[in-house]
């Protein structure tokens, strides 16, 4: 009995996270303005949430930036030109760095 109860109360919380309850709002996050701000929205929200970029921004200098966009690149797969990765990592230590 006690299995079965769990079990329904797991398949609850999964239909909950599954609908609009546990979605992220990411509105309310708002990247400083610039010229690249659409790349670097587009280019790193296909994977995170952009909250990432402003939790890491108080330990990432340029060189911790662009080793992050190529971590990116190389072991997650991020399509990203050099051209793109280059004006992505230059808005984030603009903005973002230390």
């Amino acid at each position: 009995m006690r299995a079965s109860l769990a079990a329904a109360a797991a398949m609850m919380a999964g239909a909950l996270c599954a609908s609009d309850a546990c979605a992220t709002d990411e509105s309310a996050i708002v990247l400083a303005p610039g010229p690249e701000r659409a790349r670097v929205q587009a280019a790193c929200s296909m994977c995170h949430s952009l909250d990432y970029i402003v939790m890491n921004s108080p330990i990432q200098d340029a060189a911790g930036w662009d080793k992050t966009v190529r971590k990116m690149m190389t072991v997650y797969g991020a399509p990203l030109t050099p051209e793109e990765s280059a004006a992505i990592v230059a808005y984030l230590a603009r903005h973002y760095g230390t």
